[in-house]
């Protein structure tokens, strides 16, 4: 449902219109517009978004790793409507035991090296992913060098 301080923005009650369970808050801060999103969800919302809202363009998507706090991680999507000049962040929180989501490959074939990288550093895994293999690190590396848990000193071999 939509928060009471987002109802003024048209996106947000575009949403909310849309699948009133797909939100579970959000924010307007510094003129930006986050909403959070129910991670089982993410892929008819970002297909709304682009399809309806003219969301045509994913400029990111990235993670953050919270621990020790639980949910522990967040997956963050950069969205820019180049029509309507308006840009949007969806967030999307993640157990940090096995953490997993849909991919948004089907809607933007552009997510496919952001979810490879946030697959690489993180070890978030994105379902139904063409090709989800390590993009950066070495294929033999152990471990998600991002992770706050990751050792940064010692021995790697």
């Amino acid at each position: 449902m939509l928060p009471e301080n987002l109802q003024e923005y048209s996106t947000a009650a575009a949403v909310d219109r849309f699948d009133a369970d797909a939100l579970t808050g959000g924010k307007h801060a510094l003129g930006e517009l986050t909403l959070e999103i129910v991670p089982a969800k993410i892929v008819s919302v970002c297909g709304f978004l682009k399809y309806d809202q003219k969301f045509v363009r994913l400029s990111a998507v990235t993670a953050v790793d919270r621990f020790p706090a639980e949910p522990r991680f967040e997956v963050v999507y950069h969205l820019h409507s180049i029509e309507r000049n308006e840009r949007l962040r969806l967030k999307c929180r993640l157990p940090g035991q096995d953490p997993a989501i849909d991919s948004v490959t089907s809607v933007w074939r552009s997510a496919n090296w952001y979810e490879r990288e946030v697959f690489d550093l993180f070890g978030i895994q994105f379902r139904n992913h063409p090709n989800l293999k390590r993009i950066m690190m070495p294929d033999d590396w152990e471990g998600y060098p991002l992770r706050k848990d990751y050792p940064v000193t010692g021995s790697r071999v």
